[in-house]
């Protein structure tokens, strides 16, 4: 159950970042599924390759690489997924970013343990 909550959460991000960042595009909510899934598995397995060889450079940035790697996996998934459209490198690093903070502020929102416990 928690799984699936995870996967609507990322799939009600994409479309919000959608909405925030131009040249980032996703057509439904259906289109929204699929692209979680894609973007979940890619990131699973060659943002995870990527991310570990080129982690001296993102010591050296401080972290901030990851968002060039997330951007290269969105433009990835947009070219697997029809429906959904990142048309540059622009928007992908944009939308790399802002699906982030809007993952998270998600997540927190739903997650979020009453206080006093």
């Amino acid at each position: 159950m928690l799984l699936i909550v995870h996967w609507l959460l990322s799939a009600l991000s994409l479309l919000i970042v959608a909405h925030i960042v131009p040249g980032f595009r996703v057509a439904d909510f259906g289109t929204a599924l699929v692209a979680a899934i894609v973007i979940g598995l890619i990131n699973a397995t060659i943002g995870f390759f990527l991310k570990v060889i080129t982690f001296p450079i993102t010591i050296i940035t401080l972290g901030l690489f990851v968002f060039v790697i997330n951007a290269l996996m969105l433009r990835f998934a947009s070219s697997l997924v029809s429906g959904f459209v990142v048309t540059g490198f622009g928007p992908a690093f944009v939308g790399a970013i802002v699906l982030s903070v809007v993952d998270l502020v998600l997540r927190h929102l739903v997650f979020q343990t009453p206080a006093g416990y």
